[in-house]
């Protein structure tokens, strides 16, 4: 066989051991060298040059382009949850649909508090923690088996505003602005079209699964385990609920209005002043505050710059020169390409935001150069992003299993129908659209 054949073996081997050894609880910082490492051998190159060179610009690049915001973001989410207004709004929302008592009100309005929230610029790990003990007293009033808990916060905190509503500070909805010079508004439509189907959907699979628990017969069962998140206790000294809501709307207003348009950094850092002076004496140590909340944003950062430093690595090999003419020259439009190349690096990484770092770096420059709008590829590579990042051993997913007392077994299945195929079915309708449009 020729090198080019082996180096593509070694890329297909050195995946696959991402996969295996991630499901079998191995951490992405210690994979994504290793695997760097096995496409090096296969590919005949210098393994230490290819770990201080690809693998480690790839790496830093990404810090480069991101840091700040990761920072930023995770401060802001950090001065929400210590003032108790993360909490005053999702109390607030949920009284105000009145999900109480009826199990369809619940799910739809646990989910509606958790897009609020993420589409507000709060990090999707301050939700989680904000959020679950609440949802558990909610789940018992109303007697729902603890499992669709996963269904509902997946559905709200990780589809729709993480890759499709136009003007979501997400960070996959940010990086792509860093590559094609487009803003967090790009194609407005596809992204508005693809919530829609997205929310019809999972609408549609709460009522089946409601249906289907009350034929069995299931009840809510309190979770239980090391590390599970306590029931809610009533907190009668809570922000009030539109004060709360004020850092979530100048972080948006700042990043989307055309007379201000800040860049996210300045959006998210005027966010968080707004926060800290709104509730000032609220944090009993605000230098406490601010210290967690950028000691929140190392693990995701190196996670994904792991992720993105191994795609580097792969790129400087002779096979990912034949992987991608490939992609490249398929007999079709080259955005459904571009979108197959993207949900493959994410469920491969089991992470959106490091299939996607791995895309914009090393694809999405020879998809632009074809003539490819670049609010169209945005808008189609972030919602690409967030179809299969939702693999088991993505680490998002395997820590809200485990904070909530759930596992693959018996919760994974809401991940996979509202999350994966939600999204995937709304990429399959959005894609001949925009190649109609842009």
């Amino acid at each position: 066989m020729d090198l080019n054949t082996i180096s593509t073996i070694g890329i297909v081997v050195s995946l696959a051991f991402i996969v295996i050894l991630a499901l079998r609880g191995w951490h992405i910082i210690v994979i994504a060298p290793l695997a760097a490492v096995i496409a090096a051998l296969f590919s005949n190159l210098n393994v230490l040059e290819t770990l201080t060179g690809p693998y480690m610009k790839g790496f830093t690049n990404y810090a480069g382009k991101f840091y700040l915001i990761f920072l930023l973001g995770t401060i802001f989410g950090k001065f929400m949850e210590d003032s108790g207004a993360a909490r005053s709004i999702a109390q607030s929302i949920i009284k105000l649909i009145g999900g109480s008592g009826n199990p369809m009100r619940v799910l739809v309005s646990f989910s509606v508090v958790c897009m609020v929230l993420t589409y507000g610029g709060v990090s999707l790990f301050v939700v989680i923690f904000t959020v679950l003990p609440i949802a558990r007293s909610l789940w018992k009033e109303a007697n729902i088996p603890w499992h669709l808990f996963m269904l509902s916060f997946v559905f709200g905190a990780a589809t729709i505003t993480m890759t499709m509503l136009p003007g979501s500070p997400s960070i996959q909805n940010i990086m792509p602005t860093k590559y094609m010079h487009t803003t967090a508004m790009a194609a407005p439509l596809l992204g508005l079209l693809a919530a829609v189907v997205v929310a019809i959907l999972n609408l549609l699979y709460m009522k089946y699964c409601l249906n289907k628990v009350k034929e069995k017969g299931e009840v809510y069962v309190p979770p239980s385990g090391v590390g599970i998140i306590a029931e809610s206790t009533e907190v009668e000294d809570m922000p009030n609920v539109w004060l709360s809501l004020l850092p979530m709307a100048v972080v948006l207003v700042f990043l989307n209005v055309p007379v201000i348009k800040l860049d996210i950094i300045y959006s998210l850092a005027a966010g968080a002043l707004a926060c800290a002076i709104l509730f000032w004496s609220r944090y009993s140590n605000i230098v406490d505050t601010l210290t967690k909340g950028a000691i929140n944003m190392a693990i995701p950062i190196i996670n994904t710059c792991a992720d993105v430093g191994y795609g580097m690595a792969v790129a400087a090999t002779a096979g990912f020169k034949v992987v991608s003419t490939w992609l490249l020259t398929l007999p079709f439009n080259p955005i459904i390409s571009l979108a197959v190349a993207t949900n493959l690096m994410a469920a491969i990484t089991g992470s959106a935001s490091g299939g996607m770092g791995i895309v914009l770096e090393t694809l999405v420059p020879k998809y632009l150069a074809l003539g490819i709008s670049p609010e169209l590829a945005h808008r189609i590579v972030a919602m690409s992003s967030g179809c299969f990042d939702a693999m088991p051993h993505n680490g998002v997913i395997i820590t809200i299993l485990a904070v909530a007392g759930l596992t693959h077994v018996n919760a994974y299945k809401h991940v996979f129908w509202g999350h994966i195929v939600a999204t995937l079915i709304a990429l399959i309708i959005c894609i001949p659209l925009g190649i109609l449009i842009y």
